[in-house]
């Protein structure tokens, strides 16, 4: 039970990078749809959605394959890293060449041929967040998750002041000072270009910050390390890149499969881009999980009471999950505030990717059958129906519903993957999960939240006291069904 409460002790402190960090952060949202039309908003969602899949290309799966490789006796754990770092650099350097040669043909072909300064600036942004990877993973590996927690939110610090400053003080300052020197370098025809560049510099101060993590570091690219490793990986990169299309790619083709002219397409996306950011709340816990779970599952695999606590993780991750489902929902008057009026149109689709996150979690848990069995080979295969899926139903719902119809392409993707997936680990690494009381949860949560929007459609009562009276009722059956077991199993006899 002491590595289940350094388990849940880390996931708080990578939450505080995570969730913490990460929802101020989020708290920029609403100076983006306050201050950029929908269809200018298009823009950044259509831009980050490609930077998922190449941050998933560019680091190729080898922060697992350090994890993996580093407990092997035959490799010490400093020429794993010093293989997969000097193979990112080099790997890093081709990508900003191939940009920056193709830059202008890249932008044009996106649409953008105004702007080909946004590749070259994403090009940047996505190398120095792949040579970030493996320190940020030996951090991980050592334990050491309050540095890593410091560096993530010092960046995520940088950006928010470097948005305030392009998206407000700036403009203000050239209002009120049009003849200043300093606000002459201000251009109001970059738009959301000044996004990117907050984004820019801030993965440059976090390189920065890392440079121990790369001190006294001779780069290797030794044949029998990197050899075994970029086999064990590259799976990964398969898994990972899956995982991209099921998440990000109704944002990257909206805007190709949307029935409408570009500039709707583009304010189709930005609405749907927008609605996507209240469910940011279940994305960074499954994210803050899957730091701190992945380097557990590998180093817990050799006890023998392993199987039963993954289940126990799987138990009470579904726990909380189903919980912030119902902070979101049974509140989501007050969040949708967080976006400007003109986005909250697609409010409906919030409940369905929050349970689709809530699903990612799940699958996350389970993804412990192929890491610790090394079939990531098979895992692939796993993550490519996902993806082949997710592609077949967002060619054939978006046309009919819109972006409607991502939202549910998403969820069915991701219950297809836990189904497959725990059938899977039933045969190559069984763990006997409580899969009854997840399902009494989901049922339980599902119930509440229809619940709350019967009662506040027909009777007239306060949102805020029929969501506090929801999520009471949750914490009380999950405190009898399984906090008041472990309470009485500590007592002494």
């Amino acid at each position: 039970m002491s590595s289940l409460r350094q388990l849940v002790s880390q996931t708080a402190i990578y939450g505080l990078s995570s969730i913490v960090g990460r929802f101020l952060n989020y708290l920029l949202v609403p100076l983006y749809t306050y201050t950029f039309s929908a269809g200018e908003y298009g823009v950044v969602s259509e831009f980050y959605a490609y930077a998922g899949f190449f941050a998933v290309l560019m680091v190729l799966g080898l922060e697992t394959g350090y994890f993996r490789f580093r407990q092997r006796q035959e490799f010490s754990s400093d020429e794993v890293y010093r293989n997969a770092l000097g193979f990112l650099l080099i790997t890093s350097l081709g990508f900003i060449a191939a940009i920056y040669y193709w830059q202008q043909p890249l932008a044009d072909w996106l649409q953008y041929p105004r702007h080909p300064e946004y590749l070259l600036w994403f090009g940047w942004i996505l190398a120095l967040d792949a040579l970030s990877a493996l320190p940020f993973a030996r951090l991980r590996a050592e334990n050491r998750a309050w540095r890593f927690a410091g560096i993530k939110m010092t960046e995520i610090f940088i950006a928010i002041a470097l948005n305030l400053l392009f998206l407000l003080a700036w403009p203000k300052l050239q209002s009120l000072w049009p003849d200043s020197d300093l606000t002459a370098y201000y251009d109001p025809e970059l738009g959301v270009g000044y996004i990117f560049l907050a984004n820019l510099a801030a993965s440059v101060c976090k390189l920065l910050l890392l440079l121990p993590q790369f001190r006294a570091v001779r780069f290797q690219l030794d044949p029998r390390v990197l050899g075994p490793m970029l086999r064990y990986s590259l799976p990964m990169v398969i898994i990972g890149f899956a995982g991209m299309v099921n998440e990000m790619l109704d944002r990257a083709i909206l805007k190709v499969l949307l029935p409408y002219d570009l500039p709707t397409n583009l304010k189709m996306l930005g609405i749907y881009g927008a609605c996507y950011k209240l469910s940011i709340l279940m994305s960074l816990f499954v994210q803050a999980f899957r730091y701190a779970g992945e380097p557990f599952f590998f180093s817990y695999a050799g006890r023998a009471d392993a199987k039963r606590a993954y289940a126990l993780v799987m138990q009470y991750f579904v726990i909380a999950g189903v919980f912030i489902f119902l902070v979101v929902m049974l509140f989501i008057d007050l969040f949708k505030y967080f976006i400007g009026e003109e986005y909250r149109v697609g409010l409906e689709v919030v409940p369905i990717l929050l349970m689709a996150n809530l699903l990612l979690g799940i699958y996350v848990n389970l993804s412990v059958w192929y890491k610790l069995s090394d079939r990531t080979g098979l895992g692939a295969w796993v993550s490519l129906a996902g993806a082949g899926l997710t592609i077949v139903l967002n060619i054939c719902w978006i046309p009919v519903w819109g972006y409607v119809g991502s939202a549910w392409a998403t969820l069915a993707c991701y219950l297809f993957m836990v189904v497959l997936s725990w059938a899977l680990g039933r045969r190559y690494y069984p763990v006997s999960y409580p899969v009854g009381k997840i399902a009494g949860y989901f049922a339980l949560g599902l119930a509440l939240y229809f619940a709350n929007r019967y009662v506040l459609d027909s009777c007239q009562i306060n949102v805020w006291l029929a969501g506090a009276v929801g999520l009471l009722l949750y914490l009380s059956v999950a405190a009898w069904l399984d906090v008041r077991p472990i309470l009485r199993s500590r007592r002494p006899n």
